[in-house]
């Protein structure tokens, strides 16, 4: 079995995928700040954490191809279907446990997920005592 790979389009799409991740963290930094301790403390990443996290994202784009190469996969539409199908996949299993075990609250991951959540429906916590982790 032979797997034939664009490394072109991965490059491609590796880097619209890391510009299109950055523009959608930029535009949720402030729920990601109010619900996570950590993102509120972050300011700017440093170039290093940038340069990761495009190389992150060209691991996926490359793994996301040969697996569209060994599956057979010949056009767009079906490419997209298995790529959809891993981003709903691969982030419920990880994010679903990170809420259940360790007691990240759901608005958090919900975000990384790729939902954001409506203002409406947060809260802040009033009570003293009150752990950002265990908000519901």
């Amino acid at each position: 079995m032979t797997t034939h790979v664009n490394f072109l389009a991965v490059a491609v799409a590796g880097i619209v995928v890391f510009v299109f991740a950055a523009a959608y963290y930029i535009a949720l930094a402030g729920p990601r700040a109010r619900l996570s301790p950590a993102a509120a403390a972050r300011g700017r990443p440093a170039p290093w954490l940038l340069g990761l996290e495009l190389f992150k994202s060209l691991v996926v784009a490359a793994a996301v191809a040969a697996l569209v190469s060994i599956a057979g996969l010949h056009d767009v539409g079906s490419a997209l279907k298995l790529a959809l199908g891993m981003w709903i996949a691969f982030p419920v299993v990880l994010l679903v446990g990170s809420v259940t075990q360790e007691n990240v609250p759901w608005r958090l991951a919900a975000i990384h997920a790729g939902r954001s959540p409506s203002s409406s429906s947060s809260r802040s916590s009033s009570r003293s005592g009150d752990s950002p982790y265990l908000s519901p």
